[in-house]
C-alpha cells in the first residue's frame, strides 16, 4: 500500500538540497548512482541491471517510499522513508498505527565529503518528527558500512543493536548488522 506523505509541503529545501518525491523521470539518474560499485555494495537489492531496477521502481509502493535529492538542479541521491506500525498489544494497536519509520540514504560518491548526506538525513528526521508527527525513527546498516553508521551517530541516533552475523551480504556472506534509532523527544531535546 502506498503511503501518504501529503502532510509535507513538497519540495522541501535545505541550504543546499531539494528533497522531493520520486517520479518516473528519476529512475535513470537514481539507477546511475545505485549501480556504482561502492554504492551497490551496501544496498539491499541487486541494482546492477537497469531493467530490474526500473521494474522495482515501477511499484507504486516503492516509489511512495523514495525521495530524490537534488543539488544545483542535479539528482545526487535519494532517501528511503518507510512509515510503519509499532508493535503493540491488540487492544491498543490502533494507537501504534503509522507511528514510526525506517529511513535510509544513497548519495553519489562524487558528492561525498561535503556534508550533503548529513544535511539530507537531518532534514529527513525533521520531516518525520515535525511534518509527519512520528514518534520513532530507525535506520539499519551492515556493521562494515562505517560511513552509514557514522552518519547515524552524527544525527544523534542511538545504537540499539549490534547483531553478530545476522545479515547475509551478497558477496561477504554472513556479516554483522546494526540498528540505530531516535525518539521524537530525544530529537527535540537535542535541537
Amino acid at each position: 500500500m502506498t503511503q501518504d506523505l501529503s502532510a509535507v509541503a513538497w519540495p522541501v529545501r535545505t541550504a543546499r538540497l531539494v528533497i522531493r518525491p520520486m517520479t518516473a523521470a528519476d529512475v535513470e539518474p537514481t539507477w546511475q548512482i545505485r549501480r556504482i560499485p561502492s554504492v551497490y555494495e551496501w544496498l539491499g537489492h541487486d541494482f546492477s541491471d537497469a531493467e530490474r531496477y526500473a521494474a522495482l521502481m515501477a511499484d507504486p509502493d516503492r516509489v511512495s517510499r523514495t525521495l530524490v535529492l537534488e543539488h544545483d538542479g542535479r539528482v545526487v541521491g535519494d532517501l528511503y522513508l518507510g512509515i510503519t506500525d509499532a508493535w503493540a498489544q491488540s487492544d491498543v494497536a490502533a494507537a501504534a498505527t503509522g507511528s514510526q519509520a525506517e529511513i535510509g540514504w544513497v548519495l553519489d560518491p562524487a558528492y561525498a565529503g561535503r556534508g550533503l548526506a548529513t544535511e539530507a538525513a537531518a532534514e529527513l528526521l525533521r520531516i518525520c518528527f515535525d511534518d509527519l508527527g512520528l514518534r520513532r525513527v530507525k535506520a539499519l546498516c551492515f556493521a562494515d558500512n562505517a560511513p552509514s553508521w557514522r552518519l547515524m551517530e552524527r544525527l544523534g541516533m542511538r545504537r540499539e543493536e549490534y547483531a553478530v552475523r545476522d545479515s547475509l551480504h551478497r558477496t561477504r556472506g554472513w556479516v554483522d548488522g546494526m540498528t540505530y534509532a531516535l525518539l521524537a523527544e530525544e530529537w527535540r531535546a537535542a535541537r
